[in-house]
């Protein structure tokens, strides 16, 4: 009986492994749902080079562009949010102040469609931007995005040559999450509240496989330890609903940490034959409920936080504030770091240019 109870388990592993490319982008993503209606997402940032990070808070108020074009899309934020850039060119990670959270991911299997004439554009590096800007919910922003309002435009990874291939994952107050990927061209929102983590390859469809058929072997008798993204998922969707529900806030939050932190690489790890298998360089945690948005860099002692209740997000007197994190995001902050913000200048993001139409 024990024979074959390890036979089904080796027999996961392999179909675990088999899903997934060997050069897969290596970041995670989890949402805790906690007993007292307690909604905690952590997300890890795993990245071969310093992806240059910094925190931006952007109030209510901004007029945008697609940046793709001339027929780019153009809006005016409704919302105030907090977000983690990459390279200060894209937000890549945020949440706003109704408490909706987006986390940006790498998919390689990204094929993104060529807009047709009458189609609005927008580039990549504003794709989660757009989502905090005009939507409190996973629900109101599904609704919208299922019309296609624009088409993404992806460009090159700033200083290198290969094309960003990213998906996108959102949760909210209530619960609920969505996922939206684009395979052969076309968009695919997956929206459920059972939807609670995303890593990267395979497509989110193999990706519930993957889960089902670790839900099946049961966590307790084995779980896959690589980084490579199929067993992040298998781990990361075990311990998320392993850990206790009826935990206080504070301990909710150490607990979604420590799952993140389960699911990481370590800092300068590297696999030969699988170059983009990368080091954690940091992770998030935001807690919808209080509205607090944790940052969790390898390279510092401990986790800090932004109160975003105590944020000024208004249009008449809110303004663009950084906080510089410095090379690698070494620059150590502790506890609530609000007041290390300073007013600057928004950074411009990443123009994509995408064919014409």
């Amino acid at each position: 009986m024990l024979l074959k109870k390890c036979r089904r388990t080796l027999l996961a592993c392999a179909v675990g492994l088999a899903l997934v490319p060997a050069a897969s982008q290596a970041c995670t993503r989890a949402v805790f749902l906690g007993d007292n209606g307690q909604v905690i997402t952590g997300r890890s940032m795993d990245w071969k080079l310093d992806v240059g990070t910094n925190l931006w808070i952007f109030p209510r108020g901004a007029k945008r562009s697609g940046e793709a074009g001339p027929s780019s899309i153009e809006w005016t934020s409704k919302y105030g949010s907090v977000i983690a850039s990459g390279y200060d060119l894209a937000s890549t990670d945020g949440a706003n102040e109704k408490g909706l959270n987006v986390n940006l991911l790498w998919l390689v299997e990204s094929e993104y469609p060529t807009p047709q004439k009458g189609d609005k554009t927008l580039s990549m590096s504003l794709w989660g931007q757009y989502v905090l800007d005009n939507f409190a919910t996973v629900a109101e922003a599904v609704a919208a995005l299922e019309k296609t309002p624009f088409v993404v435009i992806s460009d090159k990874v700033p200083n290198e040559e290969r094309l960003a291939t990213l998906h996108l994952s959102m949760s909210d107050s209530s619960g609920d999450s969505a996922i939206i990927e684009y395979i052969d061209g076309k968009q695919h929102i997956h929206h459920s509240r059972k939807y609670q983590v995303m890593t990267n390859s395979p497509t989110f469809d193999q990706q519930l496989a993957i889960r089902d058929y670790w839900q099946s072997v049961g966590g307790m008798n084995m779980l896959p330890g690589t980084s490579r993204a199929a067993d992040r998922f298998a781990r990361a969707s075990f311990y998320i609903d392993a850990v206790p529900r009826n935990l206080s806030d504070d301990k909710a939050v150490a607990s979604v940490l420590s799952v993140m932190r389960n699911a990481s690489t370590p800092y300068g790890m590297t696999v030969p034959d699988q170059p983009n298998n990368s080091s954690t360089r940091w992770r998030t945690v935001f807690d919808h409920q209080r509205s607090l948005y944790y940052f969790d860099s390898v390279l510092s002692p401990g986790a800090f936080w932004v109160d975003m209740k105590k944020v000024d997000f208004s249009a008449e007197t809110g303004k663009v504030m950084k906080l510089d994190l410095g090379p690698e995001q070494s620059t150590v902050y502790m506890g609530e770091a609000l007041e290390h913000f300073k007013p600057a200048k928004p950074f411009q993001f990443l123009p994509a240019k995408g064919p014409a139409v």
